[in-house]
C-alpha cells in the first residue's frame, strides 16, 4: 500500500482539538491531540478510498508554503 505525507494543523478550540489537513482541506476533531490526528487519518483514508481520481486531483494542493506574517493590530 502506498503512503503519502500530508500537512496537518492542529489547534485547541474550547474543550476539543481540531485537526485540518491543508493538502486536501479535510478536518476532524477529538478530545486530545492524538484522537484528533487519528480521526483525521480515518477521514482522509475514507476520502482517498471513495473519491474519484478527478476529485482527488482537484483537491490536492501540490505546492504549499507555511509561513508566519506580522500584522499591525489596532489597540482598543
Amino acid at each position: 500500500m502506498k503512503k503519502q505525507n500530508v500537512t496537518v494543523l492542529i489547534q485547541k478550540e474550547e474543550d476539543k482539538f481540531v485537526a485540518l489537513c491543508i493538502d486536501f482541506d479535510i478536518a476532524s476533531q477529538g478530545t486530545t491531540i492524538n484522537e484528533a490526528r487519528d480521526n483525521l487519518r480515518e477521514a482522509l483514508e475514507l476520502f482517498l478510498e471513495t473519491a474519484s481520481p478527478e476529485e482527488i486531483a482537484g483537491r490536492i494542493h501540490s505546492e504549499m508554503y507555511v509561513s508566519s506574517l506580522e500584522v499591525a493590530v489596532a489597540q482598543a
